[in-house]
């Protein structure tokens, strides 16, 4: 354990704290978190726990979610600037505007969102239960926000009219069919695992559709000892450290999420010694939020 790590932990007990790390943080942010894993399942078990204080290295919307979910407790996000791309691309403002122009129909929003966005939806889902939730609503139309990729996914598995945002993940969407082919004739005997967030074109070339989660178990699971991956980059770390005895290549060296890259263990020990970079988010919008989300949960059992 280096210097630092003891810090964290010495910080941690002190605050009556955990620290939760994104399957995405560099692989030092994830050897010094008490929970690794996606980031609703993140903000949930943190909830379930004693802490006084959750520490989320992630982006912004994920330690918002952990606010939702844990409204007593202090949420710190250890970098101000980590924001998410995707949730940029909608805003609450906007999303008042298209629910007006359109007739009346369902919100499906995916978790990777801000919470002013959440609370103006019926119900959110994860990239693993996208399909179940869109299936669970008593309408033949509904809107999906703000994955275009994800929403495109669903569609082609249900036999409901999805509207969809035209939002994307910028890590996701550069991967193209060509790189899946050259990663392909690399690794011949590999199978290629794609995220539902990838292009409608990538996903027609995946042995394997998984969130990140999905993506652990079925490399735990599998008989096969090879496998190309198609998402951020920051998943090899916990697949190889999980698999010693599997491969596991890159889909594209260009699948990097900067902003899940700027958390560092010193900003770690500074947010916990100044407790700063508190993410709360207002009554007002929590517990619409926490209505979608929790309309989700009660879903999925």
């Amino acid at each position: 354990m280096t210097r630092e790590h003891e810090m964290i932990r010495h910080l941690l007990e002190e605050r009556r704290g955990i620290l939760l790390a994104h399957n995405y943080q560099p692989p030092e942010i994830q050897e010094a978190a008490d929970l690794c894993g996606d980031s609703l399942e993140l903000s949930r078990k943190a909830a379930a726990t004693d802490a006084k204080v959750i520490v989320f290295c992630g982006v912004h919307f994920m330690a918002e979610t952990a606010s939702i979910l844990s409204p007593d407790k202090t949420v710190l996000l250890p970098r101000a600037d980590a924001g998410c791309l995707m949730a940029d691309m909608i805003t609450a403002e906007a999303l008042q505007e298209k629910i007006r122009s359109l007739p009346p129909m369902p919100v499906v929003t995916y978790v990777n969102s801000t919470a002013d966005v959440k609370a103006l939806s019926t119900i959110c889902c994860t990239s693993a239960n996208a399909v179940q939730v869109v299936e669970s609503l008593d309408a033949d139309t509904v809107l999906m926000t703000p994955d275009r990729n994800l929403a495109q996914y669903a569609a082609g598995r249900t036999q409901k009219k999805i509207h969809f945002w035209d939002g994307f993940c910028p890590t996701h969407d550069v991967l193209k069919p060509e790189d899946v082919e050259e990663a392909k004739k690399a690794h011949p005997d590999a199978v290629f695992m794609a995220h539902p967030e990838c292009r409608p074109e990538v996903l027609a070339l995946a042995d394997e559709i998984r969130s990140t989660s999905g993506m652990l178990r079925f490399a735990r699971e599998s008989h096969h000892k090879a496998f190309i991956v198609g998402t951020e980059t920051g998943l090899l770390y916990p697949l190889r450290k999980e698999n010693p005895g599997k491969a596991f290549y890159p889909a594209s060296e260009k699948m990097v999420c900067n902003n899940m890259k700027k958390i560092t263990l010193a900003d770690v020990i500074r947010s916990l010694e100044k407790m700063e970079r508190e993410i709360k988010v207002p009554e007002a919008v929590r517990k619409p939020a926490l209505k979608a989300v929790q309309r989700m949960l009660d879903l999925s059992g």
